[in-house]
């Protein structure tokens, strides 16, 4: 049965420590318990924000004027693929880190290299979550989800969910409520292919050869342990939302100008990081630019501060407002755009609060 409160603080179930009261907050523990707690408020006309583990969110000061509906369904059912294929039913509350875990203690591959990111199972499609070369979109084969506007559920094939870098159909529109995920893994003891120069480097491989699942998901968690990216309430650089700004893709003429600004500012023979897209963009990192636009790991403005161990991320170390995080996250993006002509955006959701 559902659980109901008021005035619930909301800086208690996000990452970033950070956000104020919800005015009703509701904890559903099944699929009919969430689907009818999001009926309920839309039939009151009042706001609703679906909340999972809260790693990727930005709440303001002020809190949620309306119902928060925290989402606990758990469960995973498996069946039968083609092939070695086995497809992974997976509630949407339950926790993303602990089931990668056990898709590699059960020798299924496509998600060890998502090890260690935080948050539930039911955000991963929506910002289409991915790291060290591999995103969801690769082994997503179904969202369910209940569609607040024709009040039913539906279903979504992978095309259907129109996924990008860090985008999908879900992403911007609070129409949809996912209610389980189904992934296609395969059964074997080999990773899929390693993708990420980085991780290839860590692993002692090449690009595109193959590890033990374990050997991929504990290079993967060294690594995000090193980048401060795996929670620890021993590490204030945990306390953040993980990557807040997204890596730009830039067109032609935009990548152009990056290159004259490069040069102005760090020479001619300067090189910045570039990653062709298949549409004829260019994606670069968001990280570089922050860094060579003078922003240090570490810089700090009041109590908030850049990680000591990545500059992609910004930390609330303890004592900070959101109204403090967003002031620094002004001050990284104001910083970029002078230095580089180029603007970042934000990945974190913002919950009455904008950039």
């Amino acid at each position: 049965m559902a659980v109901f409160a008021e005035e619930v603080n909301l800086a208690g179930y996000t990452t970033l420590r950070l956000g104020g009261p919800a005015r009703r907050f509701v904890e559903a523990t099944s699929e009919e318990e969430l689907v009818a707690a999001v009926r309920k408020a839309d039939d009151a006309g009042e706001p609703v924000l679906v909340l999972g583990g809260g790693s990727n969110l930005v709440v303001s000061d002020d809190g949620f004027p309306g119902t928060v509906v925290h989402v606990g369904a758990r469960g995973v059912e498996r069946t039968a693929g083609e092939g070695d294929t086995v497809l992974l039913r997976v509630r949407a509350g339950e926790d993303w880190d602990p089931f990668v875990a056990r898709c590699v203690s059960d020798g299924l591959a496509g998600v060890e290299c998502l090890s260690g990111i935080p948050g539930r199972v039911g955000a991963t499609p929506i910002q289409n979550v991915g790291a060290y070369g591999q995103d969801v979109s690769q082994t997503i084969v179904e969202v369910r989800a209940y569609d607040r506007r024709a009040r039913g559920c539906v279903t979504f094939d992978r095309d259907a969910c129109r996924f990008t870098y860090r985008h999908s159909v879900f992403k911007g529109d609070d129409r949809y409520v996912v209610l389980d995920v189904t992934y296609a893994l395969r059964e074997t003891e080999e990773s899929q292919p390693i993708a990420y120069a980085e991780l290839a480097r860590r692993l002692g491989v090449q690009p595109g050869e193959r590890v033990s699942l374990k050997e991929a998901r504990d290079a993967v968690l060294e690594l995000r342990r090193g980048k401060g990216m795996v929670l620890d309430p021993a590490d204030p650089d945990s306390r953040s939302a993980g990557s807040f700004f997204t890596n730009p893709i830039l067109t032609p003429e935009q990548l152009a100008g990056l290159e004259l600004r490069v040069a102005e500012r760090l020479g001619p023979d300067a090189a910045f990081p570039r990653y062709p897209e298949p549409d004829g963009r260019t994606k670069t990192s968001a990280a570089w630019l922050i860094d060579k636009a003078g922003f240090a790991k570490g810089h700090a403005l009041g109590p908030v501060r850049i990680s000591t161990k990545h500059t992609l991320a910004l930390t609330n170390p303890g004592g900070a407002s959101t109204a403090d995080l967003l002031a620094l996250a002004r001050e990284v993006r104001a910083g970029v755009r002078e230095a580089f002509g180029v603007e970042l955006v934000n990945e974190p959701v913002m919950v009455g609060v904008s950039l």
